[in-house]
């Protein structure tokens, strides 16, 4: 992986840096990936902690998306549409990037079908995911992603995702570059490789939090 790979890598899975926390983020994909707004208060079930302390997890992430009621719809998974579609057993969802789609279907166990816009060019990229195969379909085979490593991620959407975008070529990633100094493209190969990598991290962090809290693992993450 190149340097950006590697950097962030290590920025993503950081809570401090980011405010996600992977104790709730990957109990929060698995109820979301059912369609369905989540309550505080299943949240709180699936992860093991008190409502006051999800609250305070998920205030750490500005970005967060609620409904009408305060139900929430969207944390890196969302049910608003987006550039990304992401269908997980004939559920339509959504991801705030292209990175996204590639990190989810591990953390969520489930494969997953993607489609996804180019910016620049408006065609589609095909991509599935399989939780332990990888990616098993990429159309066009030349499709990239392009990656930023932005100086604070401190709203982690606005800052980083908005920026994580699938294309059709390097070609077709050309102009969106020229406009975005620092920025680079990675084929779908290697932008799941990354994934994988902000798997281990964030399975990792789940686990050792969990055990720092409750002194056992409070969920199969």
């Amino acid at each position: 992986m190149s340097n950006l790979s590697i950097d962030l890598t290590d920025r993503l899975a950081n809570t401090e840096e980011t405010g996600l926390d992977a104790g709730l983020l990957i109990p929060l994909l698995r109820l979301l990936v059912d369609g369905n707004p989540v309550t505080v208060e299943q949240l709180a079930t699936a992860s093991g902690r008190t409502v006051g302390d999800v609250r305070s997890g998920l205030g750490a992430v500005p970005d967060t998306e609620y409904d009408d009621q305060g139900h929430i719809v969207g944390q890196g998974l969302t049910l608003r549409p987006t550039r990304h579609r992401f269908t997980v057993a004939g559920e339509e969802l959504y991801t705030w990037c292209a990175l996204d789609t590639l990190i989810f279907p591990a953390l969520i166990g489930r494969p997953a079908r993607v489609e996804s816009v180019s910016p620049v060019s408006g065609e589609t990229i095909r991509v599935t995911i399989d939780p332990t195969a990888g990616t098993t379909v990429v159309e066009p085979a030349t499709a990239v992603v392009s990656l930023v490593n932005p100086r604070q991620i401190t709203s982690i959407r606005s800052m980083f995702c908005n920026q994580v975008h699938y294309f059709t070529s390097p070609e077709d990633a050309a102009d969106w570059l020229a406009g975005h100094p620092g920025a680079e493209i990675v084929s779908v190969a290697e932008a799941y490789q990354i994934g994988i990598a902000l798997n281990a991290s964030f399975h990792d962090r789940a686990q050792a939090e969990s055990v720092n809290n409750t002194g056992s693992p409070a969920c199969d993450c």
